[in-house]
């Protein structure tokens, strides 16, 4: 029996609910598929955000032979029999799904016909490109981040599967209240999943709060009616660490835990690290990796504890925002100034290069920065323990030399 998931899959772009950035008047995958003129792209996001029906969609839209394939379940002779095809009809759509799972003889074989535009490669992953995808398979591909899904965008996608569920009784409430469920992750399709079984879970098709309740006991708070509930929560994390109230970082920590948001937690707590504590308390960002680490290995509920005891290290710990004031600085001088010549010296190769290894206290006086930028200045020590100390041994060993 074909799943409601699939049953609703879009035939067309104008089908897709949400990713506005990508799809729509004049926006470019719908204008490359009005053109008539589609290149490799990697798709990449969460899951159950829509990748595949994206693919799904510009596969019909363009009426292309098309073939589907997992990088993990399919063997390295699905992809030559993929290639075969592509020779016999000219061209094909291979969508890969787990692209960054692929090794490195399924990317040797297709990167040539990927090259010479017989395969048009559609990669969809929940990782990201950047760090996860062979540069060789990258490089050859148009990278689309796909954004969460609203509560609004669940709510129509919802809707919409109401339609094909015959006699199902179920309120505006009900339906809201099960997208709510799912606005933190924007996975529509656990959404579809579970008004799938809550239907089949009945003999009278009849669905309500307490059903969905008995079945999916997930608390409902973390979206508000504006939607903005799931980065007011993030925000207000990031607030209380940085105002060091570690009361408040832990309530915040935990309603991302209650509704097993681990994702989210992970980033927004690797972003403070480095934005909000930086060179206060440098060892800061091993040891989160570390309680990450420790999290996904236990899972819930354990992960609770590494997640605990690092959020109440960072909200206690000393603080400092020199690093990212410094390197928007930088940022803001190529924005206004350019980039400006490299001094010749420090060129690769060059013999008037000194080499303060060769010097006391490995430091010699030199320029690094280009000619326009020489006297820049862009970081500027905070007043702790440990930017002081490294701005003490900076100042002497040049004072020695």
């Amino acid at each position: 029996m074909q799943v409601l998931a699939d049953l609703l899959r879009p035939q067309k772009l104008d089908d897709i609910v949400g990713q506005d950035h990508l799809i729509g008047k004049g926006k470019i995958l719908t204008n490359l598929v009005q053109n008539k003129k589609m290149f490799s792209m990697i798709l990449y996001g969460k899951p159950g955000i829509g990748k595949t029906s994206i693919a799904n969609a510009i596969s019909m839209e363009l009426n292309i032979r098309t073939k589907f394939l997992n990088a993990t379940t399919h063997k390295k002779e699905d992809f030559d029999m993929a290639i075969e095809e592509a020779k016999f009809y000219g061209e094909i759509i291979l969508v890969v799904d787990e692209i960054h799972r692929m090794n490195k003889d399924k990317q040797d074989i297709l990167l040539p016909y990927i090259e010479n535009g017989t395969i048009i490669l559609i990669g969809l992953t929940t990782s990201n490109p950047y760090h996860k995808i062979n540069p060789a398979i990258r490089s050859r591909c148009q990278l689309f981040e796909l954004h969460e899904l609203s509560t609004d965008d669940i709510i129509k996608v919802l809707e919409r599967a109401t339609k094909l569920l015959e006699d199902i009784k179920i309120d505006q409430e009900s339906l809201e209240y099960i997208a709510e469920l799912y606005s933190g992750s924007g996975d529509v399709r656990s959404a579809l999943n579970l008004l799938e079984i809550l239907y089949y879970s009945t003999t009278t098709h009849k669905i309500d709060i307490d059903l969905i309740k008995s079945i999916n006991a997930k608390p409902v708070f973390f979206h508000d009616k504006n939607e903005d509930g799931h980065y007011d929560v993030l925000s207000a994390l990031q607030k209380s660490i940085r105002g060091s109230d570690v009361d408040a970082t832990l309530h915040y920590i935990a309603r991302l835990i209650e509704v097993e948001d681990l994702d989210s937690i992970y980033r927004r707590l690797s972003v403070i690290a480095y934005e909000d504590i930086g060179l206060a308390n440098p060892g800061i960002g091993p040891r989160l990796d570390a309680a990450i680490n420790a999290a996904e290995r236990v899972g819930l509920p354990e992960a609770r504890i590494p997640l605990s005891e690092i959020a109440i290290e960072m909200a206690l710990s000393p603080k400092s925002n020199s690093a990212i004031i410094a390197i928007d600085n930088a940022l803001n001088d190529i924005h206004k100034e350019g980039f400006g010549s490299i001094p010749s010296h420090i060129k690769n190769g060059n013999p008037n290069y000194k080499y303060p290894h060769d010097y006391p206290n490995d430091w010699v006086k030199q320029d690094y920065l280009p000619e326009k930028l020489k006297d820049a200045k862009y970081y500027h020590p905070k007043n702790n323990l440990v930017e002081n100390n490294l701005n003490k041994v900076h100042e002497n060993m040049k004072k020695e030399n």
